[in-house]
């Protein structure tokens, strides 16, 4: 009787090679991540209904400088009707909307679908993750409140304005661009990051914004009547958008508030709890983030 036949494996190569290429590290994926997520915050590179709404706010943010430049060219006048830092809070509902519709597409679909471990199984941490989301927020909200005030700027070279005070003006708006990015950026990220249900982060965010814009406007009304202007003036910090705008006037040594003839700017020490007030909203705003992706990056 023969011995039973040995089977043997066999090895086919199916042309599958090392990779050998650079290997491009861990900021090349949070620079990947901060560009891909300032896109999807304007919807570039996803479905056209994504797009919709992003732009139609743009479109909403910059026509209204568009008619300023236009009555500016028409009339002759010496000087723009509005001045640059008076733009963002008097148009601040669109600025609102389009925080509260994007913030929750830049981090509720990862929470949703649970794709957030993914990210982390790359040499990328969830501080990364904040670092990225954070900064691409920011980016997309200073691209929407700085484009009305580059118009506004190109329209008031055109017409033969002062230059140099119309750069003076254009570099204090776009400072204050900056301020409102960052501080709204934070509140809106760590509002929609705390749901994974986008139409609740969307109500969230809102309801924060506008409630306490109502409350605070109410507030500053009744002080103001009664003769409290100082009761008035830190009843601005408990609203986002008065909160910062309060403090641009404080930086950029404006006396009076030009939404209220009645009320002053914050002045000298009262500036200093206003600047500390907005340090501390963008820290809880990042801390909260921190602390939420830490406990998501380990389920």
């Amino acid at each position: 009787m023969s011995a039973p036949r040995q089977q043997t494996g066999v090895i086919h190569d199916i042309g599958y090679r090392n990779y050998d290429g650079a290997r491009l590290g861990r900021w090349y994926l949070v620079r990947s991540l901060f560009a891909q997520s300032l896109r999807g915050a304007y919807g570039l590179g996803r479905p056209a209904r994504s797009k919709v709404m992003p732009m139609l706010l743009f479109a909403a943010m910059t026509f209204p400088a568009l008619i300023i430049v236009v009555v500016t060219v028409i009339t002759g006048s010496d000087d723009l009707p509005l001045d640059y830092i008076e733009y963002i809070p008097i148009t601040f509902y669109i600025s609102a909307i389009f925080l509260a519709a994007q913030a929750p597409q830049l981090v509720s679909r990862d929470l949703r679908f649970r794709t957030v471990p993914l990210y982390f199984s790359r040499p990328i941490t969830y501080a990364d993750y904040v670092l990225a989301k954070y900064a691409a927020m920011t980016a997309a909200l200073l691209i929407l409140l700085g484009s009305p005030l580059l118009i506004m700027y190109g329209g008031g070279v055109l017409a033969d304005l002062p230059f140099w005070a119309q750069t003076r003006g254009v570099l204090k708006g776009l400072a204050g661009a900056a301020l409102f990015a960052v501080v709204l950026g934070g509140i809106g990220l760590a509002v929609a990051s705390a749901t994974p249900r986008r139409g609740f982060g969307v109500a969230a965010i809102i309801v924060l914004i506008l409630v306490s814009y109502t409350v605070v406007s109410s507030v500053e009304a009744i002080a103001l009547g009664t003769g409290n202007p100082t009761v008035a003036l830190y009843a601005e910090l408990f609203t986002p958008y008065n909160l910062v705008n309060s403090l641009q006037l404080w930086l950029f040594g404006v006396d009076i508030n030009p939404q209220f003839s009645d009320l002053s700017a914050p002045h000298g020490w009262q500036g200093a709890i206003f600047a500390g007030t907005a340090l501390a909203v963008v820290a809880a705003s990042a801390g909260f983030l921190l602390l939420r992706y830490r406990k998501a990056s380990t389920r």
